[in-house]
């Protein structure tokens, strides 16, 4: 094995623990998938709260099916709703409901907590510490 590979393979350890926290914590204290929360967070801080779907999908790294699918749930779930670009009959927007900024600002806090008690709470002979003394030299 390479150092590189030995190296991605911790950095995608990390990775997996961090985000298997981040959402069960979401999932338990708010009813949202890491997805739907991504997204919430990537609508929020948006002009008019609202984003082009392959905008939206560029920003979550997932493909146009899946992001379709990510905000069928959204909307669904009345967090958002779609609306057609008025410059580009062919473009959609995915807008940012008032119950959907709740539920992200709510979010945010156990995403946040979560976040930080997951990094801090690996140690140096861990993953993370490996990695980032690799990446130190």
């Amino acid at each position: 094995m390479t150092d590189d590979t030995a190296l991605w393979r911790d950095v995608v350890a990390v990775h997996a623990r961090v985000e298997q926290r981040l959402s069960t914590a979401l999932q338990r204290g708010h009813g949202l998938g890491l997805s739907e929360y991504r997204a919430l967070a990537e609508l929020a801080p948006a002009p008019k709260g609202e984003r082009r779907m392959q905008e939206l999908a560029d920003a979550l790294g997932l493909n146009q099916s899946s992001v379709t699918r990510l905000v069928n749930r959204l909307h669904d779930a009345g967090f958002t709703y779609r609306d057609v670009c008025a410059d580009d009959r062919r473009g959609v927007y995915t807008v940012l409901t008032d119950d959907g900024r709740r539920r992200h600002a709510e979010a945010r806090t156990t995403y946040d907590t979560t976040l930080t008690e997951a990094l801090g709470e690996l140690t140096e002979d861990e993953a993370l510490g490996k990695v980032m003394r690799r990446l130190r030299g």
